[in-house]
């Protein structure tokens, strides 16, 4: 019998090419989850896709070998130029895009596809080069692909498969006028594949959906259950003096293998990197400041248990899989209720189960109702959670002060909502 959290179609079942199935049974993958149960037969015949799946649930995957298909069972138009791009995947982040990149040549270990992953602070020759070569799929995010395609590094004329993942972060992070002007530049969407996967369907992701597919088909898992099931979420109540010495009373009672703590500010996460080093703990913080080598570095160790502490901004929330996180720690209650979800999701990926602890303290306290009111019930309290606080607690040095960066001298101010 699977495991519950896949469905009961076969891989094996689908009309996939036999370099696919080849590499599926390398993997050992031969049951779809749900979202790629729902998604692969419909792209597999011909249909745009716009699918909703909660975070960890194999959303790679289905749009991967659907791109793959289309490209191993289409060959290329007679007089296209071999060297450009035929695919076209766009993430919001360079973890993601990275992410993706590592799956497709997993996937696609037996088709002989080209393939490539771009994204800025890194690499920037390499990258370019790379392209230059001669590739099938192009895999990145907005800012570097654009600089290339503006270059004439690639053209875009011969696109024949479109894929935008993660859609709502894309437009948490501007990109949405980057990727319509990238569309612009490809075939019309009647001439393509297009495939739009997103942990929330909004009104404005369908939007760019119906304004840039083709009639595409709705796919939804689970779309009412907001948070993974299998999470253990909890809330305590601490002042921000409490919040410190809670935390590493709570790692020393939890002992989890693979710990993500979640910190509004970068500097912030410092200081939480600085107090648990203190007090006995390996933590390292990953922000959106870290150079994207040591970034990836930062994950692999996080990944290969190496590193059991993981210090983040939201930079890490979304679209990273990071299995066997046992615990994920909101050291401040994220400003928007979307990225509760996104961060808590984590943990209790393809089927395993996690826990989630909330702090919630006087500066974050305003985000608790928006949180709860987004997923449909209150969370929790921990009983007895005062009780973790350590007592024999090292409070780090102070961070060095850092000059003001504008006008009003820089003094501290209470924190603002985002904007909607």
């Amino acid at each position: 019998m699977q495991p519950d959290h896949l469905s009961p179609t076969r891989f094996a079942d689908l009309p996939l090419h036999p370099s696919l199935q080849a590499s599926l049974q390398q993997l050992g993958y031969t049951h779809c989850t749900p979202i790629q149960a729902q998604a692969l037969p419909k792209a597999l015949a011909g249909e745009d896709l716009a699918g909703q799946a909660q975070t960890g649930t194999g959303k790679s995957a289905a749009f991967l070998l659907a791109t793959m298909n289309h490209l191993l069972t289409h060959p290329r138009a007679e007089g296209d130029d071999p060297n450009q791009p035929r695919a076209f995947i766009l993430a919001p982040t360079r973890e993601l895009a990275v992410q993706i990149y590592n799956d497709a040549l997993g996937l696609g270990s037996q088709t002989g596809l080209r393939m490539t992953v771009c994204y800025g602070g890194a690499g920037y020759e390499q990258q370019r080069q790379s392209i230059e070569a001669g590739i099938d799929i192009l895999i990145g995010t907005p800012g570097r692909l654009i600089d290339y395609f503006k270059q004439g590094t690639y053209h875009l004329k011969q696109i024949e498969v479109l894929v935008l993942d993660e859609a709502d972060r894309m437009f948490d992070l501007g990109f949405i006028a980057d990727i319509r002007y990238l569309i612009r530049k490809m075939p019309p969407a009647n001439q393509r594949k297009n495939y739009l996967f997103s942990a929330t369907l909004s009104h404005r992701v369908l939007e760019l959906a119906y304004e840039h597919m083709n009639n595409p088909q709705k796919i939804e898992i689970e779309p009412d259950q907001v948070t993974a099931e299998r999470v253990r979420q909890e809330l305590v109540h601490v002042a921000n003096d409490e919040k410190l010495p809670f935390l590493v009373g709570l790692l020393r009672n939890r002992n989890a293998f693979r710990t993500l703590v979640f910190v509004n500010t970068k500097r912030g996460a410092e200081l939480v990197e600085s107090a648990l080093k203190v007090n006995g703990f390996d933590a390292r913080v990953l922000s959106g400041d870290v150079s994207q080598g040591t970034r990836l570095r930062l994950l692999e160790d996080f990944k290969q248990g190496k590193l059991p502490v993981l210090v983040a901004t939201d930079v890490a929330a979304r679209g990273l899989h990071i299995p066997g996180v046992d615990l994920v720690v909101n050291f401040d209650l994220p400003q928007d209720a979307e990225d509760y979800v996104h961060r808590i999701g984590r943990t209790a990926r393809a089927g395993a189960s996690g826990d989630a602890v909330s702090l919630c303290c006087e500066t974050w306290v305003y985000s608790l109702p928006e949180i709860e009111k987004y997923i449909g019930n209150r969370l929790p309290l921990m009983a007895d959670g005062h009780a973790l606080i350590a007592t024999d607690f090292v409070a780090p040095k102070p961070l060095p002060r850092r000059q003001p960066s504008g006008p009003g001298g820089g003094r501290g101010r209470r924190p603002q909502r985002r904007p909607r």
